[in-house]
């Protein structure tokens, strides 16, 4: 899949994305890897809510709507967590922790 944007700033959030859209690559998602890499993401869809159980690294969340508005950010979620469950939400972006850097918002387009 193609590159994800930040459409307010332009800022490319992603040059990489990976798509988990059936019930297993959902259920997997990042669990049991060792990192993820700057510059990638993966779309959870559809994904109200994330879990970061057998996981081993941080990481940041951005919750959308079908249009792909920003419904809520989580940043440096880390291992054993849940998020809340966000009504509205379409898919969720995962990144390594750290990379949003407080540069998105709710009300936010990405774009891809």
């Amino acid at each position: 899949m193609k590159k994800c944007v930040l459409a307010r700033t332009g800022q490319v959030l992603a040059s990489e994305i990976e798509m988990a859209n059936t019930y297993f690559t959902r259920l997997k998602g990042l669990m049991f890897r060792r990192g993820f890499a700057e510059g990638k993401a993966l779309i959870l869809d559809p994904c109200p809510q994330i879990h970061t159980c057998f996981m081993r690294f941080e990481l940041d969340a951005v919750f959308c709507a079908p249009d792909g508005t920003v419904l809520h950010v989580v940043e440096k979620m880390k291992p054993w967590r849940f998020s809340k469950f966000v009504r509205g939400a379409r898919y969720t972006l995962e990144f390594a922790g750290g990379t949003l850097q407080h540069a998105v918002h709710p009300g936010d387009k990405i774009l891809f």
